[in-house]
């Protein structure tokens, strides 16, 4: 199967594959959580939908899938499919690979032949995890994405992820702390929205629902 092939998931990936690994994901999120998710019906049922969440920690793609009754076709940092097992599981969900620190068309146009398609689509707009679970700059192709889909874009700000798994640890641990997932309203923007806009209404639902600060300035 090719990394981006814009076809929806198929029938045992929805009824069979998804629920079972959203089942043992919530066991694994509510014994190292506890674990809440606030807004869940928020996300549209059908057609089209753009989500973007907050980045602090490797879990976060897990969290979002377990947050959203529908299957995600999720954009991937391309190292991640060179990792044997975990580049197999990761495809096997429909993740796609994004090239960072350069401008990556191939997947910033699959995402959009995606979303036309009718899929639901998760970006991580900061593009890295942040190692103070503060919100880092937005990348500013997510306005790209979200002008040229014309879909609904829905925001989910994850809290505490990070103390289950810490910047720069491998292996997850007791949060000893609530984590959550909370989603925002949808909106639609047109192609002739203005970009700026986007992205301060994008950085102004992650930074409210998250619970989180943006990152401080740094001098120039």
């Amino acid at each position: 199967m090719s990394d981006f092939d814009v076809s929806p998931h198929d029938a045992y990936h929805r009824w069979v594959r998804l629920p079972l690994a959203k089942a043992f994901s919530w066991v694994l999120f509510t014994l190292f959580g506890p674990t809440l998710v606030f807004g869940r019906g928020k996300v549209p049922k059908k057609g089209g939908v753009l989500i973007l969440a907050n980045h602090q920690a490797d879990v976060d793609p897990i969290l979002v899938q377990i947050a959203c009754r529908r299957p995600i076709h999720f954009m991937a940092k391309s190292e991640l499919f060179e990792m044997g097992l975990l580049g197999k599981v990761i495809r096997k969900f429909r993740a796609f690979p994004v090239k960072r620190g350069e401008p990556d068309r191939t997947s910033l146009k699959h995402a959009i032949n995606l979303l036309h398609a009718g899929e639901v689509v998760s970006v991580f707009p900061e593009g890295e995890l942040s190692p103070t679970g503060e919100i880092l700059d937005l990348k500013k192709g997510v306005s790209l994405m979200i002008r040229s889909g014309g879909v609904p874009v829905i925001c989910v700000g994850l809290h505490n992820t990070r103390r289950m798994m810490p910047y720069g640890k491998l292996t997850p641990r007791p949060a000893f702390a609530l984590i959550t997932a909370r989603w925002g309203e949808p909106k639609t923007f047109d192609k002739s929205s203005d970009a700026d806009e986007i992205m301060a209404w994008v950085e102004a639902e992650l930074i409210r629902l998250s619970g989180y600060p943006k990152v401080p300035s740094q001098p120039s």
